[in-house]
């Protein structure tokens, strides 16, 4: 009997969960892992039978079972990376493996999912994303967070009853439970695909603002469930006090929080500070009974926005990394998580409720972006198809079906089925499709002088590895002389070769000039970094003079216009006979810098306040020789675009105005002495 070979995707994912089974095993015995939350009782809250010493232990498998599934993380993130598959799938995958051993019994209760996990993931993704983006697509992602939610709500509870004849009040419950989207997979792609930033930020804004609503909705969905009664004025009044209420006080602690920071000069406290104010946002909101998801959204956007603005460079970059491991720390339990709460083997026996609710969400979803975006908001059509299939459910869906009462009866469990049963559909099977349909939108662009810059830089990197590698040979002796003088010159000449064309390739296009030159002094900077935490180590600095030489460098990692950095881009060597002072827009300096560039000249970006039609101007101070002036004016002419704007008169109405010409740039020339780069 022939076998059809397993891929290599699937064996290498088989064999990692074999290997994982035994650590979750020996953290949990026989019985499991339960963490003491959900062992707790009245007479013992940790679940202790035998006093401190059962309680001891008990702490112990906790934290031993917390590093295992950290393992587990880290092992699953190399293997996701080397075969390109989404890394929260992976995990999903490896927890449905070990689930199906039914022995790990890992009871998560949801208080651990909404106060612990869940912050970190949101204050994340809330303090990265800039208030003019936001400000800019406000109106379509508050659209598919409020009325979106509603409108999934009743639809989705709408089909499901429907189709399966649970009661509706039973399928309104589910429906809210599965309103939030939970895009980080996706998200994680288009960060790596380099896909338009403000369909990253409509699909990511959507998900900070509807994991709150949504989780109001529920919470008032439930109370109807349970008790029977609706009243209209009272339900809408209650979603307005908690969802505003959330807002209000994440808005007040990140104000206060990030003027705290203003006054500190301490990396670790301000990272500290960041911290209180990601999960104490979560815990007083609560307190006052109001959505602490959407207090964290508030507090996450505010210190975004206003604590970077306070802070050293050294700090921005510690603060920075310090969420992206903490959120990274919360994803990789979160999908774990999830598949090892997923029993598969209820999904098999109820397939019939799980495809009902599978198809509502689809339905629901699909009337929510593709009615309530209309022509009007600006979204085009390839981005819709992207936000419908990216409305993935996981952590908070998982979190709330975890939180039904038992008070629901027999329609909890029911309710818990269909939900597990959309997570695992979206995470798996969307998640997988999402990078085809990416690429078939054609959202991640590239221009024909990106492809061949890259395709000549990769021929450059061979021709020149298989000359090194012929070179190497020949001086260990591995290859006679008579073949090294046959081979060397000609491989040696396709590798200048080559390293022409990539010059000539970078030359054509001044954003990929730019761009390489960034990125070659980034890694340059960073040896410049751990060169100096070498220094400290071996104590031949002190701790003062590696904060000041390190707070230099990052000054310039984190301000891309930074003066040292444009004057370390350039050849200084020729001999400096004049100075030009220019002003020019904002808009056209990048392309003016690196038409400088180009010619070998020194410029250094000033800081400037000076505007003219609400548009920022910047100085350049360039150093010239006589016989380039000319051939300076041609290319600064030619990389200051022209624009029309509108210069309205005293009094007038603001979309009226004058038509005004704006490009070029306004030159200033200084004969000078004598030139010296600092």
């Amino acid at each position: 009997m022939n076998k059809t070979p397993l891929s290599l995707s699937a064996r290498i994912l088989i064999v990692l969960s074999i290997l994982t089974i035994p650590l979750l095993t020996a953290c949990s015995g026989s019985e499991g892992v339960v963490l003491p939350l959900a062992q707790a009782n009245e007479t013992d809250p940790f679940g202790a039978t035998e006093g401190g010493e059962a309680e001891e232990t008990r702490i112990i498998v906790l934290i031993a079972a917390s590093i295992g599934l950290l393992l587990i993380a880290a092992l699953v993130g190399i293997i996701t990376n080397r075969l390109r598959l989404p890394y929260t799938v992976g995990l999903v995958l490896i927890g449905l493996a070990l689930s199906l051993r039914g022995q790990e019994q890992i009871d998560i209760p949801p208080e651990i999912f909404l106060g612990l996990l869940v912050p970190p993931l949101i204050f994340e993704a809330a303090f990265h994303i800039k208030a003019d983006d936001l400000r800019r697509d406000l109106a379509p992602i508050l659209t598919l967070a409020i009325p979106g939610v509603l409108l999934t709500t009743f639809l989705v509870g709408g089909v499901v009853a429907l189709g399966t004849g649970f009661p509706i009040a039973v399928a309104l419950v589910f429906g809210a439970l599965v309103a939030a989207t939970d895009p980080v997979a996706v998200v994680a792609l288009f960060r790596s695909l380099g896909v338009p930033k403000r369909l990253q930020v409509l699909l990511e804004g959507e998900s900070l603002f509807n994991d709150g609503t949504a989780i109001v909705i529920f919470n008032l969905m439930v109370v109807i469930a349970v008790s029977g009664s609706f009243d209209l004025i009272d339900s809408l009044f209650d979603f307005i006090l908690v969802a505003g209420g959330g807002l209000v006080v994440g808005f007040i602690l990140g104000v206060l929080i990030s003027r705290v920071i203003g006054f500190i000069d301490d990396p670790l406290i301000e990272t500290t500070l960041t911290t209180v104010l990601a999960f104490g946002s979560y815990i007083v909101a609560e307190q006052f009974h109001v959505s602490g998801v959407l207090a964290v959204v508030a507090a996450g956007l505010v210190s975004g926005n206003l604590g970077p603005k306070a802070m050293s460079a050294t700090t921005r970059i510690l603060v920075f990394n310090f969420w992206e491991i903490a959120a990274y720390f919360a994803n990789s339990v979160v999908f774990l998580l999830i598949g090892l709460q997923i029993n598969l083997r209820v999904l098999v026996t109820d397939w019939q409720v799980i495809i009902w609710a599978i198809a509502a969400v689809l339905v629901a979803r699909a009337v929510g972006v593709y009615g309530l975006l209309g022509v009007k908001s600006g979204v085009s059509l390839r981005y819709k198809n992207v936000l419908y299939w990216g409305g993935l459910r996981g952590a908070i869906s998982l979190a709330l079906a975890l939180s039904l009462p038992a008070s629901l009866g027999s329609a909890r469990d029911d309710i818990q089925t269909m939900a597990f049963g959309v997570v695992l559909f979206t995470l798996l099977v969307q998640g997988l499709t999402m990078k085809p349909l990416i690429n078939k939108m054609n959202l991640v662009q590239r221009s024909e002088a990106q492809e061949e810059y890259e395709r000549r830089h990769a021929r450059a990197v061979t021709a020149r590895t298989s000359y090194e590698r012929l070179k190497t040979m020949y001086n260990e002796g591995l290859l006679a002389s008579h073949l090294w003088d046959r081979l060397s010159r000609p491989l040696e000449q396709r590798a200048e070769a080559l390293a022409r064309a990539v010059e000539e390739a970078l030359l054509a296009d001044p954003s990929l000039e730019i761009q390489e030159l960034d990125s070659a002094f980034r890694d340059i900077l960073q040896t410049q970094r751990s060169a100096l935490t070498a220094l400290l180590r071996d104590g031949i600095i002190s701790e003062e003079i590696y904060s000041q030489l390190v707070g230099e460098v990052d000054t310039v990692l984190t301000d891309r216009h930074s003066n040292l950095l444009e004057l370390l881009r350039l050849d200084t060597s020729k001999t400096i006979d004049g100075l030009l002072a220019m002003i020019v827009q904002e808009a056209d300096v990048e392309d003016v810098i690196a038409s400088i560039n180009r010619l070998g000249l020194p410029v250094t970006r000033l800081s400037s306040t000076g505007s003219f039609l609400g548009r920022r101007n910047v100085t350049l101070l360039v150093g010239t020789i006589k016989a380039l002036e000319e051939n300076l004016k041609t290319a600064v002419t030619r990389a200051s675009r022209q624009r029309v704007e509108y210069l309205p008169s005293p009094g007038q109405d603001p979309e009226m105005g004058t038509s005004v010409t704006v490009g070029g740039a306004t030159i200033f020339a200084f004969d000078v002495e004598r030139y010296e780069v600092l």
